[in-house]
């Protein structure tokens, strides 16, 4: 299914197979040979998201552009099934396994491989030819790979990246933090009751 979405439409190579249950919407651009499947959702949310030549996007994953942060997922890559890449720029011949979040801001360098349910954090650099082991978090840049037991060093890098102020413009120390972002939120993601199918 393809939508359009705040006046944009997506644009896929004729050589590019979708899926019929897949979701492309808006300012989405799918180059050739690339090979969306079941369930996937693509949606550029105000800023443009892009897949170069011969990127596989499996069953169930989801790729998320902000009008603050794009996503570009280089050619010959692979983004794996359940694996989610909000806001980030992913490098060529990239393998992001099952279940793998990427987050806002977040750039993963050619040739990486981020393993089953391991996360690269926001505003974090994955250099070149990095491996993420499964279920480690990638954080910070310079980068700290680190296994999930370690959580207070994981916390200390992840707190002075400010989630919630660089992806939702809110600071953490608010009382009604959860109140203010979800409303925000919501009526920025409001903005799909206006949206048009165009397949």
């Amino acid at each position: 299914m393809q939508f359009e979405h705040l006046g944009a439409r997506p644009r896929i190579h004729p050589s590019a197979v979708i899926a019929p249950t897949a979701v492309i919407s808006g300012d989405v651009e799918i180059g050739a040979d690339c090979q969306v499947l079941h369930g996937a959702v693509i949606t550029a949310e105000g800023g443009p998201l892009t897949l170069a030549e011969n990127v596989i996007v499996m069953e169930n994953a989801l790729l998320r552009a902000s009008a603050t942060n794009p996503v570009h997922i280089g050619a010959h890559s692979l983004v794996g099934p359940m694996a989610s890449v909000s806001g980030a720029t992913v490098g060529d011949e990239v393998f992001l396994a099952t279940g793998t979040r990427v987050f806002n801001g977040a750039r993963v360098g050619d040739r990486s491989e981020v393993r089953i349910n391991a996360v690269v954090h926001l505003r974090t650099t994955l250099p070149a030819d990095s491996m993420v082991p499964i279920g480690w978090v990638a954080v910070g840049d310079p980068v700290q790979i680190l296994p999930p037991d370690r959580h207070e060093e994981i916390w200390a890098a992840q707190k002075e990246l400010d989630f919630p102020g660089y992806v939702f413009g809110l600071d953490r120390e608010t009382p009604d933090l959860m109140m203010q972002l979800t409303e925000r939120y919501g009526r920025s993601l409001a903005r799909h009751a206006h949206d048009t199918r165009v397949d």
